[in-house]
């Protein structure tokens, strides 16, 4: 029975490990995309919970369009940027996260 439980709790400690690497990642993109540490915080908790790993990558890879500011200035050019990305579950997630944690209700 205890061999059986070791690998079980590796796993568990693992993916409890990776998930706090995911999350903070995503948080380090949105404050280099230049959101508040506490949009970003509130923001990287949610979207690691509910997004793949490859969804999150399409976030980091995120540039701005010719003409565009290096940093998005608001909330809402950070979801517009998003929307570029061309799949309707990160922009659903994203748009949700940022209207939850920028009215505090996390």
């Amino acid at each position: 029975m205890i061999r059986l439980a070791l690998p079980l709790c590796a796993a568990l400690l693992l993916t409890g490990c990776i998930e706090k690497i995911a999350e903070s990642r995503v948080k380090s993109a949105l404050l280099d995309a230049g959101l508040s540490e506490r949009n970003s915080s509130c923001m990287a908790e949610r979207m690691v919970d509910r997004l793949s790993i490859s969804q999150l990558r399409k976030l980091e890879n995120l540039k701005p369009r010719k003409g565009e500011p290096v940093k998005p200035t608001t909330l809402r050019g950070y979801v517009e940027r998003v929307r570029r990305v061309g799949d309707v579950e990160v922009l659903t997630v994203t748009s949700s996260s940022a209207a939850i944690c920028a009215v505090g209700l996390d």
